[in-house]
């Protein structure tokens, strides 16, 4: 048998150095994901605020209502022509839940996009069959990934505007059709992307059984 050309070793050996930078440069995105992890403490930051605010309103803080309603106002609305109260009403109490729901539904996708992210893209994590994993980080991939990240923007976007139709008065009716547009165009493009992944799927399935 014939020996290899002794200009192949180098080569080789410098291919594999090469593969072995470009896999090691998936680690470059932990920052990313350790900064995620940081706007996901800001999020729980601004609930707990959010929420103070509320209980103080209920317990009868002028200040705390006054703070509530113009929070939950439209952005071209003026707080300081806002009449003063002495309660809030069932609208206002509404909003902020359902503005503390969005929060609640954005900590959730930054979830996704760490664990999910970190385990597609980085590296696996060392849970040792940890009681408290989650049941889907068993079977995620790119492709369920981008599925359950379509899912949870239209859950936020869903939240986003009814709140905007609870508060419809304080919005015009092109603003009000815009949101709506918007919430189909995420609608229609999670089920595109959910289509598109059960034909790669199908197509996949196919080729293993042959």
């Amino acid at each position: 048998m014939a020996g290899k050309p002794a200009h192949e070793a180098p080569r080789s050996s410098a291919r594999r150095t090469v593969s072995r930078v470009i896999f090691f440069s998936r680690w470059l995105q932990l920052p990313l994901y350790i900064g995620l992890i940081a706007a996901q403490g800001v999020y729980v930051w601004q609930f707990w605020i959010e929420l103070s605010h509320l209980l103080s309103a209920v317990m009868g803080d002028t200040h705390a209502v006054q703070t509530v309603t113009c929070a939950v106002q439209a952005a071209a609305v003026d707080c300081s022509k806002l009449p003063v109260t002495d309660g809030l009403s069932e609208a206002t109490v509404m909003l902020v839940v359902l503005g503390l729901v969005d929060v609640v539904m954005i900590s959730n996708l930054l979830i996704m996009v760490i664990i999910g992210g970190y385990e597609t893209f980085v590296s696996r994590l060392d849970l040792n069959d940890h009681p408290d994993q989650p049941e889907w980080l068993s079977h995620v991939n790119a492709s369920v990934l981008k599925v359950k990240l379509g899912t949870a923007i239209i859950g936020i976007s869903s939240i986003h505007l009814l709140k905007t139709f609870i508060n419809a008065a304080q919005y015009d009716a092109k603003t009000l059709i815009a949101q709506t547009a918007i919430h189909l165009a995420f609608l229609l493009s999670a089920i595109a992307i959910g289509y598109a992944e059960r034909i790669v799927y199908k197509d996949e399935k196919s080729e293993t059984n042959h």
